[in-house]
């Protein structure tokens, strides 16, 4: 375990460990608690019942927090033809076909997000080695490989994140900023436990929710009460 500094420790002290938080509380705790110079991601982390070793019981999905990242998320399409001019229309920051895959294959990823029409994933899959450990490689499943792409830009741009469980059945993803304040938080995460809860397997047996924390970039985890899910995903 790495040295943790005194601010962490001072941080910590404002955490009760052995607490379940609501919502609101843990929220308000974990922004009191936030002392790093930069404005601090505020994540959240979802234990599922569920066993992603069995493809039946994997999670994965999409979701738009209706109040973003708090951040500019730069766009990449690979496309041809009228779908060129779509996409930039659209706000995408990098548009082409061919060109855009041999400036990656030199090394060069400097966007957040990829979107490729399903005319050009043959092209696209040459790269897929690159792509794919950043988490930048366009898949239908996440709505990424399309032909609606003005709708898939503005979705991403707004604040549309990808998730999926990991291998101890945990899902992690960003909920947007400490500056957002505690009720833009929590919308974000309404919105992502519904999406969690539409997608639970038939397959998931017993508890499906299990554990829910919350954290800043630096600070401590926060853990909610999961009986109150239902109060707040209506």
């Amino acid at each position: 375990m790495p040295k943790r500094g005194k601010k962490y420790k001072d941080s910590s002290i404002k955490v009760d460990s052995a607490k379940r938080y609501d919502f609101n509380e843990a929220i308000d705790t974990a922004i009191s608690s936030s002392y790093a110079k930069f404005d601090e991601t505020v994540d959240v982390a979802v234990r599922l019942g569920v066993d992603p070793r069995h493809a039946d019981q994997m999670v994965r999905g999409t979701v738009v927090l209706p109040n973003g990242l708090g951040k500019e998320v730069k766009v990449l399409v690979f496309a041809k033809g009228e779908k060129e001019t779509e996409a930039r229309d659209a706000g995408a920051e990098f548009v082409g076909n061919e060109e855009l895959v041999d400036k990656i294959k030199e090394g060069w990823f400097g966007f957040d997000k990829a979107i490729a029409t399903p005319d050009m994933m043959g092209t696209v899959g040459k790269i897929g080695r690159l792509l794919g450990p950043r988490g930048l490689m366009p898949n239908a499943k996440t709505g990424t490989v399309t032909f609606d792409v003005a709708k898939t830009v503005q979705e991403l741009k707004a604040g549309k994140i990808e998730f999926r469980v990991e291998k101890a059945g945990i899902v992690h993803a960003p909920m947007g900023k400490v500056s957002f304040g505690t009720q833009k938080i929590v919308e974000n995460i309404t919105a992502f436990l519904e999406t969690i809860l539409k997608l639970k397997p038939s397959s998931s047996k017993g508890t499906y929710l299990k554990g829910i924390a919350v954290s800043t970039t630096m600070g401590p985890g926060i853990k909610i009460d999961t009986t109150l899910v239902k109060d707040l995903v209506k």
